[in-house]
């Protein structure tokens, strides 16, 4: 079993209004084999967390930890993040002109593990997970996202997922832009890489919608930069009763 530990995490970014704190002491720990939702309001620090996590240099770290195993995450560059276990599924996944979705599978995927993957098994492999999310097979041919609808690529982004096996998975607002369909075959994949591999999943999110698909162990409410409220289940279902206001409220009047 592997774990990630976040302790006391304050990150801040800078602004044309000078530096401005968005992480206030974040405390969360995640196991394999288990999933945790991330929910809250706009602006609450769920996207800063992912993508701190993945080392993004728009964010900067003023003080606290993350571990994964006990190694310091922080002290990684971005590549060893990835060749540590950790993958971000992004909210807006980017157009990477020039370079085709098999290229950049193969070359991510032997960066990952030091050695490039046999063809022949490569390849069934590739096919194998493209016919799962439904995706033709033509994508593997263009050019990574180019072009891509929102469904798509989210659908890439989920491909990557199921290839690239990682240990811990960050998907920010996979659900955001998907109809029902998408929704559905996406979390199936996502489904399938945590059995197959023993995936841990942090999934950020706003809506309710995803988790009738991806089962949550545990729901974290992000209110202003801090865990407000954990629980169960049963947690994304009150939030889907009575929204955010009673923490915005507490917020305000603390």
């Amino acid at each position: 079993m592997s774990v990630i530990e976040i302790r006391d995490l304050h990150v801040s970014v800078e602004t044309d209004q000078g530096t401005k704190p968005i992480l206030k002491g974040v405390n969360l720990t995640i196991n394999t084999g288990e999933t945790h939702a991330i929910m809250g309001p706009n602006g609450s620090g769920k996207s800063t967390l992912a993508y701190t996590i993945a080392g993004h240099p728009k964010y900067t770290v003023d003080s606290g930890s993350i571990t994964l195993d006990g190694e310091d995450v922080l002290s990684m560059t971005v590549d060893e993040r990835a060749r540590a276990g950790l993958f971000l599924a992004m909210q807006y996944p980017v157009e990477i002109p020039g370079v085709t979705v098999t290229n950049f599978l193969r070359t991510a995927k032997t960066a990952i593990d030091g050695e490039a993957p046999g063809i022949r098994g490569w390849m069934k492999d590739v096919k194998g997970a493209m016919e799962n999310l439904r995706m033709d097979s033509s994508f593997a041919a263009r050019n990574v996202n180019e072009g891509f609808s929102g469904g798509e690529k989210k659908r890439n982004e989920i491909l990557q997922l199921e290839l690239l096996k990682p240990t811990f998975a960050v998907l920010d607002e996979t659900d955001s832009g998907l109809d029902v369909d998408a929704l559905r075959v996406v979390s199936e994949g996502v489904n399938r890489a945590k059995e197959n591999t023993g995936l841990g999943v942090l999934l950020i999110t706003h809506y309710t919608r995803i988790l009738r698909y991806i089962k949550p162990d545990f729901v974290h409410v992000f209110v202003n930069g801090r865990v407000a409220e954990e629980g169960g289940p049963e947690l994304a279902d009150r939030l889907e009763e009575e929204g955010y206001d009673r923490f915005l409220t507490e917020t305000a009047v603390s």
